[in-house]
């Protein structure tokens, strides 16, 4: 069947270049922000996009981060945010507006009051019922959505500081305001976020200990890479590896060198060790004879290759 192209007088360019690095990567979502982004101009934003395909910040800030991954856009300061961020004060709200708020029957707000304190296991103070009635009013988020934020920043500040221990609602306005900018402001929105947060978190963990690190807090940079390299879908295996590679270059842990690894495989569309091997290095790709390698036998010079590399930090380590 034939296929009529509409619209055809309205030409957006798209070199072959960055059509091939989007069927590579094989996100939809990356080529649909590049599209709307050529469509729309340098002038274009992408928080735009994100309101125009109804996406929350996480799935724009994972796209943004692909096509930067593939060379296709350039990440500089982040975009205007919607909401004003700390700080910026949201109004000061008196006695008088709480206590209006209270006792309106019609409002959602006492009965978010009285969920948030049995979450905190607290009476709300007045300070902490200005902090609530900040997200409710001035951040706008439906009361679903502050009830499962509460309930994920309770659950990390016991996995920092133990059990039992709270968050203060000054911190979980901060945290109130970082959703909101993120586009996290709807129970679905608020669903996939905590999904999102709640796999990340256990990829962080894994990867800790990947790179022969004890548990700790990451810090931000650190968080975003390893994020990133869940986004582009490296297997442990592949991260591994590349680990090893920069202890081999740099004889020490250098995020960034490792990062600099896994975003070049990642452009060659190389994320599992066997394409790593067939790809990254095509001089080997064949034994020295010409003949082709049976089946198996790259995966086993990759791992004679960790094995080596292994010694040679074991080495490194008793100071031979």
């Amino acid at each position: 069947m034939a296929l009529e192209l509409l619209r055809p007088g309205e030409v957006v360019s798209l070199s072959a270049g960055a059509a091939d690095h989007l069927l590579r990567s094989g996100s939809g979502d990356a080529a649909l922000l590049y599209l709307w982004l050529l469509r729309h101009g340098e002038d274009a934003s992408p928080d735009r996009a994100r309101r125009a395909f109804g996406w929350d910040g996480v799935r724009l800030d994972a796209a943004l981060a692909l096509l930067a991954s593939l060379g296709l856009a350039r990440q500089g300061p982040p975009p205007e945010p919607a909401m004003p961020p700390e700080p910026v004060s949201p109004p000061e709200y008196t006695a008088a507006d709480l206590n209006r708020e209270l006792e309106d029957a019609a409002s959602p707000f006492p009965g978010l009051v009285a969920e948030v304190q049995r979450r905190l296991g607290k009476i709300l103070s007045n300070a902490d019922l200005r902090s609530l009635y900040t997200l409710y009013d001035y951040l706008a988020l439906p009361a679903e959505v502050i009830c499962l934020l509460v309930s994920w920043c309770v659950e990390e500040f016991e996995r920092k500081y133990g059990p039992g221990r709270r968050p203060r609602m000054s911190q979980i306005q901060k945290e109130a305001f970082v959703w909101r900018r993120q586009g996290v402001d709807t129970p679905e929105a608020a669903e996939q976020h905590l999904k999102r947060l709640a796999l990340l978190r256990t990829r962080e963990g894994e990867i800790l200990r990947l790179l022969d690190q004890k548990p700790r807090p990451l810090v931000k940079q650190e968080r975003q890479w390893i994020a990133a390299w869940t986004d582009m879908g490296f297997g442990d295996d592949a991260i591994r590896l590349a680990y090893e590679k920069t202890i081999v270059k740099k004889q020490s842990m250098d995020w960034k060198y490792m990062n600099g690894i896994l975003c070049l495989w990642h452009k060659k569309n190389l994320h599992t060790l066997a394409e790593i091997e067939a790809g990254d290095k095509p001089g080997r790709s064949r034994p020295a004879s010409g003949r082709p390698e049976a089946p198996g036998q790259a995966e086993q010079r990759v791992r004679e290759d960790m094995q080596r590399m292994r010694e040679f930090m074991r080495r490194q380590k008793e100071g031979e």
